[in-house]
């Protein structure tokens, strides 16, 4: 747990929703009604699945966010505690419900998500700011777009300030200023956000290193394009890499994006150099897709090293 004598390694600030799942033969048709197979719940929200999967790696996690005063609240707080993380910073919003979020998932493990903010919309710069203790003692600082831009402005202004690695994951993908842009560390989305923050079509790993190179000239120190089962492209400074992604059996992806994310804060808040914190993503992302579920199929560091010993060298093996 963290405490006053072991501050967090890595500070989520976004969002908290409970997840509703119907498994479906296939994604519904435009007014077409389906008969499902299957209905579960768990918790979701990109900050808190990203914390999750910091903290599943062994990294020290807080979190920052908003709940309703609701049943799913007190269930997504409980479950967070569950997992070590700091919820000092997730306030209880009085007019506002738990964000919730409705998924379905095909077979072949694709989705399609419909998410209702709630209290996510709630949080404030003012919520951000009162906790600038906890973002500047940080060592990676980690933010979404499910949350107010203003409340998202906040902390990267503080965490820039004080020298924190800022990691923003632009989920959903919005318009960004330069400004907001040059206070960027590491900039993760994939292949539809990064054609949104470009305008440039971007559909295989030519078109991503494209991509890249044109985001990585707005600021970030690190751009990278996740393209799922084709792996990732990553920009810094001149160089370009395409990482390809392990071998794995996708039955959902939900929350795939989330675990790589997570899993690669954890790595960078530990030390790991660029490359190597990458491939720990891949591979925290690729046994998450092999399990139903968000939070619930995001793996520990034991589990990813009893698939591979180091995940640093070969993942396609």
């Amino acid at each position: 747990m963290v405490g006053p004598s072991a501050p967090a390694e890595v500070v989520v600030v976004g969002s908290l929703n409970v997840d509703l799942f119907v498994h479906a033969p296939r994604l519904p048709r435009p007014g077409e009604t389906l008969t499902g197979t299957d209905f579960a719940t768990d918790q979701g929200g990109k900050g808190a699945n990203q914390a999750v999967a910091a903290a599943r790696i062994g990294a020290r996690v807080a979190m920052v966010g908003r709940l309703g005063r609701d049943a799913h609240g007190e269930r997504l707080r409980e479950a967070l505690l569950q997992d070590g993380i700091a919820c000092a910073g997730v306030g209880d919003d009085d007019a506002l419900p738990t964000g919730v979020a409705t998924i379905v998932v095909a077979p072949d493990g694709e989705n399609c998500i419909i998410v209702v903010p709630g209290a996510n919309h709630g949080l404030t710069a003012q919520h951000v700011e009162a906790q600038a203790g906890v973002i500047t003692a940080a060592r990676v600082v980690v933010l979404q777009l499910e949350i107010p831009l203003p409340a998202v402005d906040a902390a990267l202004q503080l965490a820039h300030a004080a020298g924190i690695t800022t990691l923003l994951n632009a989920a959903p993908a919005v318009a960004l200023s330069a400004r907001q842009l040059s206070l960027v560390d590491w900039l993760v989305v994939n292949e539809g956000e990064a054609a949104s923050l470009t305008g440039q079509q971007v559909t295989d790993a030519a078109q991503a290193q494209a991509a890249a190179r044109t985001l990585r000239a707005r600021g970030p120190a690190h751009v990278v394009i996740t393209l799922g089962a084709a792996g990732l492209v990553h920009a810094t400074g001149d160089d370009i890499d395409h990482l390809a992604a392990p071998a794995a059996h996708a039955v959902d992806s939900t929350g795939a994006g989330d675990t790589f994310v997570g899993a690669l804060a954890a790595s960078l808040a530990q030390g790991l150099a660029p490359i190597a914190a990458l491939r720990w993503g891949q591979a925290a992302a690729a046994l998450a897709v092999t399990r139903r579920g968000t939070q619930s199929a995001m793996p520990t560091r034991a589990d990813v090293l009893a698939r591979w010993s180091d995940p640093t060298l070969n993942l396609c093996a």
